[in-house]
């Protein structure tokens, strides 16, 4: 379990998190939903070892993540950060290796690390092109590489931040469905997403932020409700079901 009590985080002198408590199981996915400078990437950043809290502990199975090694940390624990930049024009197979990197660090790829990278591949459907320039890809395709490069780490705990902006509805949808079976096969999950449709439809638990403080934390059903989404966005929320059963949930007009 990745777990964050208390945790408040402070960017540029300025309080983003403020005591906000958050546990991450195997096999769960957790959305992480709020308005716009709710602090949703900092908590993000901060359960990915990145940004050290200010006050609180963030602990990976009871051990605080500040005590372990940079490697141990990435090998444990995969970000898929918000707007993730190709700096170097390299075929996919070779982009989506260095996700191996935490584990053989310099050394030369072994039978293990190309097993991983072949079945991160295989995983998001990107196997067809692995040849292909990375700078090529369209931006779906680009999305399931780079999604692929956390996978092919093997990582426990992976941590996405906005992973369908620029994608188009049927690309979102695919991109939903992976992270659901990254979960599926036995890893935690956390996703912060903007679409509370989409949150509703992958979420088994939700995390509910506004002005870096928690609103309402637990299972998804019962956070991702009109009521306490309604008092984080400031506006009202209708919910209706589509014909699969799957919840719907709309803002249909402002609070205020």
């Amino acid at each position: 379990m990745l777990e964050a009590r208390s945790l408040t985080l402070r960017r540029a002198g300025r309080t983003v998190l403020a005591g906000v408590d958050c546990a991450l199981m195997p096999g769960r996915v957790t959305a992480i939903v709020g308005p716009n400078g709710a602090g949703k990437s900092s908590l993000l950043l901060a359960l990915a070892g990145l940004l050290p809290p200010a006050a609180g502990t963030v602990t990976l199975e009871g051990r605080p993540l500040d005590r372990l090694a940079p490697a141990e940390r990435a090998r444990d624990i995969g970000l898929l950060p918000q707007q993730p930049e190709l700096h170097w024009d390299i075929d996919v197979e070779t982009l989506v290796g260095l996700g191996r990197l935490p584990h053989r660090g310099r050394g030369p790829a072994t039978p293990a690390d190309r097993a991983a990278i072949a079945a991160a591949l295989a995983a998001t459907d990107t196997s067809a092109f692995a040849k292909r320039p990375a700078r090529q890809l369209s931006g779906g395709e680009r999305a399931r590489v780079l999604l692929a490069r956390v996978l092919a780490g093997e990582p426990r705990m992976l941590l996405a931040d906005e992973p369908l902006a620029n994608l188009d509805p049927a690309w979102q949808l695919d991109m939903l469905a992976r992270l659901r079976a990254v979960a599926d096969r036995g890893a935690a999950v956390a996703v912060v997403l903007h679409d509370l449709t989409h949150a509703a439809r992958i979420a088994d638990a939700a995390l509910l932020l506004k002005e870096g403080r928690a609103l309402a934390a637990g299972p998804a059903d019962e956070v991702l409700a009109p009521r306490p989404l309604s008092a984080a966005f400031g506006v009202v929320i209708t919910q209706a079901h589509a014909p699969d059963g799957s919840r719907l949930l709309l803002p249909t007009a402002r609070t205020g």
